[in-house]
């Protein structure tokens, strides 16, 4: 920093006044407008300016810049809505586009404890994983502890990740992926890696744990980390063994911040747990879980919440969800349907009877009777496309995508499967029969239908989950049939995924609309804006599946206030029941007893031979006497046993590892002080209503508590600022979650609400340069809520705020404040919302220009003397709120930085108004 000029000192170059910040270069001043925003901040030399740069200071209210009590009222909006280098706790809070519930707070208040942080936050799906994460990146970027960050996640997550990042945290991050890494790379030095050249990314796992970028990735990798899907890093196979290899090498930089998510942390395999908390840190791998001391070190490290953790009476949060409401529903096939059904589970259990001692052969038997009869009890289509497909597969890819075991893939992989069963003759003859029923009635549709139309009677956007493309396309054009007045869109695998995301995205215009899906939508699209209800066509093989897809819709941000899931299934169907008695009905059971849905166990040679046995008990006859030869017995019972053990894992791992380290009540005030310097939704709302009043644009309230703004009405200036940042014609708004569909959630920092602070805050302080009239900065005028003449000054307050630790690093924050004068007193007797809060009481008439001017001019004279004393120390005071509040949250544990902060004088009297009591 220049010996001139220090972080918070007012300059004067190019014609306009500056605030100085902290710049990593001596040589250079880093400027910022005072009038402007974060993006018109400047890097200067002063050598190289043409005029010298001054020291400035910045002026009171002058009596040309005379303000009705509503540009009184919108001036000091618009300072507190326009700043976004918060001075309290979570410095990241003025850049967030969205008010994070209390218990969200959670992870981050648990990460600024921690010198480095490793966390591990295994929420359940839908409560807010990737906000937590976010609100963690956003605050150590603030902060300065770190300057770059990635996230590594699965591919298929890698688009919503870039977006919710952008949208939500004012993160620009760029996708690595195998399609963009080398476009990225083009025309960089051989010095400098794409991570050194984009400071912010998300990264496809798949792609970089390849051998080759492994290594190079692991030497340019930021300090700061996330890890996606986390469980599916630290398994035993080739894939997961990769995976885990790089993240064990980023975890060997102790200095390197790493936070991992997962939904299921422990999923009854020990041995992936013990690596996952290795990542954490070396120690907690092979520690004793029944050490007290082990669990309460690994408790400040680890956080995992149930919904009903969330929504029970200590967080009290049953409004941040909807209410869930389950059916399962059944269909009876038809004679046609029965028959062909039968037909092909006699070929295929004459295929094992033949498949001999050969256990590659008998593997692939069994595998390929399920993958057939699977795709026979999903439709007609489904059933001749694997028909279709006779040529041998390769097993262990088989058995993947008959369990639904996809998660190392970009996407669930919904293409038929071959029946890896290579016959010609008797297929031939299943084949035509399988065409056949293409064209008959379908029974399975039939109660499809029968299902949906009372739920969109009642107004229901429904999601069908299918399990293969050839059963969604042929679902879906059903459904055009029957609901020809409603918007029926099919999304499968057989899309790009930027054409699956346009697609949904574009049935927000349809006032009613009706989703047909295969799993490429169970992750990695958000649903819950759209769609309310999801109706299992097809029964999945995974439990973690099926809540996958109701957490597309029943999550955190659903407006309705109430979500259904339906599943469908056929009692006379063999695989049906199968699926049902084996897998689903022991994981709903497991789900009841422990509030977890668990994952199919890893074991799948037992999970295989339980099902087929099942399959032979339905179908009788002599195939009992076949399951005993074949060993299926064992088979039943190691399944029950791994149920077991997955059931009492779970109570373990809830009882041990139950959040209790922050409580609610710590939390709580944090959250109010939180939405008290930034303003919540309310104040979001008057500050937008009363700005597009202003400028002749106002609000047209429209249904549901939503608002039509029209911003082509709004000044030039400010419809091409907001053209610049995509907000264009007119647009559906709402100033608090949950939004219904085809809305835009306005927060403090929209970039609605955010230019018109700007353009607001702007007419003010620099009338000709700014894009809308003139905004007084002073005035007077008549009010019985006051007895004695008020004088109410709104204050810019800056502060420096250093952080000691390893590397000492020097921040400079703001905060809006106000301060409120009784009579000629030049001692405050109201501060912050107390003092800003007579701008609200109701003028009662207008004071002579003589009066006014007088009044306004004794004012001035009083602030001016009051700025190096009642001001001051006001400034000085809120520095050492600031402070307490800054360790209060950092908890001084044991090697994290400690916080001192200093407010810089003087302060800025922004706007200055007296408020005369009427009728005296």
């Amino acid at each position: 920093m220049s010996v001139d000029f220090a972080p918070g000192d007012l300059v004067r170059a190019r014609g306009r006044e500056w605030v100085v910040l902290p710049s990593p270069e001596t040589e250079w001043l880093r400027l910022r407008p005072l009038s402007g925003a974060e993006a018109d901040v400047q890097l200067i030399h002063p050598a190289l300016e043409r005029e010298p740069i001054r020291h400035a200071n910045f002026g009171l209210p002058g009596p040309e810049q005379v303000a009705t009590q509503d540009a009184a009222r919108l001036l000091s909006d618009a300072l507190r809505m326009s700043l976004r280098r918060g001075a309290g706790p979570f410095r990241s809070a003025a850049r967030l586009s969205f008010e994070p519930r209390a218990y969200q707070l959670v992870p981050l208040l648990m990460a600024l404890r921690l010198p480095v942080v490793r966390l591990l936050v295994a929420d359940d799906v839908g409560i807010g994983k990737t906000i937590e994460a976010g609100l963690i990146l956003r605050e150590l970027i603030d902060r300065g502890e770190a300057e770059r960050l990635t996230v590594l996640c699965p591919p298929h997550l890698v688009e919503q990740w870039t977006g919710e990042l952008r949208a939500k945290f004012d993160l620009d991050a760029v996708a690595v992926t195998a399609a963009s890494a080398a476009r990225l790379e083009r025309g960089l030095p051989a010095s400098q890696t794409l991570f050194d050249a984009h400071p912010i990314t998300v990264v496809s796992l798949d792609y970089i744990k390849a051998d080759r970028r492994r290594d190079s990735f692991a030497r340019a990798c930021p300090k700061l980390v996330v890890v996606d899907e986390a469980h599916a890093c630290v398994g035993t196979h080739q894939g997961r063994q990769q995976r885990f290899d790089l993240l064990r090498r980023l975890a060997e930089d102790t200095e390197r911040h790493m936070v991992l998510l997962t939904a299921t942390p422990h999923s009854g395999d020990n041995e992936a747990f013990d690596r996952l908390l290795g990542l954490l840190d070396p120690q907690f791998s092979g520690g004793s879980m029944d050490d007290e001391a082990f669990r309460v070190r690994l408790a400040s490290h680890f956080v995992q919440r149930r919904r009903i953790d969330i929504t029970g009476k200590d967080w009290g949060e049953e409004r941040a969800f909807p209410r869930h409401e389950s059916a399962e529903v059944t269909y009876t096939l038809n004679k046609e349907h029965r028959l062909f059904h039968d037909a092909v589970l006699d070929y295929c259990l004459g295929v094992v009877e033949g498949a001999g001692p050969d256990m590659r052969h008998r593997r692939l038997a069994f595998w390929g009777t399920l993958a057939l009869m699977r795709c026979v009890g999903s439709s007609p289509p489904a059933a001749a496309s694997a028909l279709r497909n006779r040529l041998a597969s390769d097993p262990d890819r088989l058995e993947e995508q008959v369990f639904d075991d996809d998660a190392d893939e970009s996407d669930a992989v919904d293409v038929e499967p071959a029946s890896g069963i290579d016959d010609t003759g008797p297929l031939a003859a299943l084949l035509a029969q399988a065409e056949q029923l293409v064209q008959a009635p379908d029974p399975k549709l039939k109660a499809t239908v029968e299902i949906l139309k009372p739920l969109l009677a009642q107004g229901a956007n429904p999601v069908v989950f299918c399990r293969f493309i050839a059963t969604a396309e042929h679902v879906a054009a059903a459904l055009r049939k029957a609901f020809p007045k409603i918007r029926v869109e099919a999304v499968t695998g057989a899309l790009p995924s930027e054409e699956r995301r346009a697609r949904v995205e574009d049935m927000a215009e349809s006032d009613q609309r009706l989703l047909v899906a295969t799993d490429c939508l169970s992750e990695g699209i958000n649903l819950q804006s759209l769609f309310d209800t999801v109706l299992h066509y097809d029964l999945s093989w995974n439990p973690t599946r099926h809540q996958q897809r109701e957490g597309r819709v029943d999550r955190f941000g659903q407006p309705s206030k109430k979500v259904r899931s339906v599943l469908l299934y056929s009692p006379d169907s063999a695989i049906d029941g199968a699926v049902l008695d084996v897998i689903l009905r022991k994981a709903e059971t497991i789900r009841k007893a422990t509030g977890v849905t668990v994952p199919l166990p890893e074991e799948r040679g037992a999970v295989t031979g339980a099902l087929m046995n099942a399959v032979f008990l339905r179908k009788g006859g002599n195939r009992r006497q076949l399951s005993l030869d074949l060993g299926f017995g064992a088979d039943v019972a190691n399944m029950e046993s791994r149920w077991r053990d997955a059931e009492e894992g779970e109570r373990r791992s809830r009882a041990r590892f139950a959040q209790n380290v922050i409580k609610p009540e710590e939390v709580a005030p944090e959250w109010r002080r939180w939405r008290e310097v930034l303003g919540g939704p309310d104040e979001v709302r008057r500050f937008v209503e009363r700005s597009m009043s202003r400028f002749d644009a106002p609000l047209e309230a429209a249904s549901n508590g939503t608002f039509r703004a029209h911003l082509h009405a709004l000044p030039s200036g400010v419809v091409e600022r907001l053209a610049a940042r995509e907000q264009e014609g007119t647009v559906k708004i709402v100033f608090d979650k949950p939004a219904p569909a085809g809305t835009r959630v306005i927060t403090r920092s929209h970039p609605l609400s955010a230019t018109l602070a700007e353009a607001l805050l702007e007419a003010a302080l620099d009338p000709s340069a700014a894009p809308v009239p003139a905004l007084g900065r002073q005035g007077a005028w008549l009010t019985s809520a006051v007895k004695t003449m008020t004088t109410v000054a709104i204050l810019r307050l800056r502060f420096k705020l250093v952080v000691h630790g390893r590397k000492e690093r020097l921040l400079l924050v703001e905060e809006a404040g106000a301060l409120a004068f009784e009579g000629t007193s030049e001692q405050a007797v109201y501060s912050g919302e107390l003092a800003r809060a007579h701008l609200d009481h109701v003028a009662s008439g207008n004071l002579a220009e003589v009066a006014r001017t007088r009044l306004v001019a004794e004012a001035t004279l009083r602030i001016k003397a009051a700025l190096p004393k009642a001001i001051a120390e006001h400034a000085k005071n809120r520095a050492q709120e600031l402070a307490k509040d800054h360790s209060r949250v950092r908890a001084a544990g044991i090697g994290v930085s400690r916080v001192s902060v200093e407010a810089v004088l003087p302060a800025d009297v922004v706007g200055l108004f007296v408020l005369v009591p009427a009728g005296v």
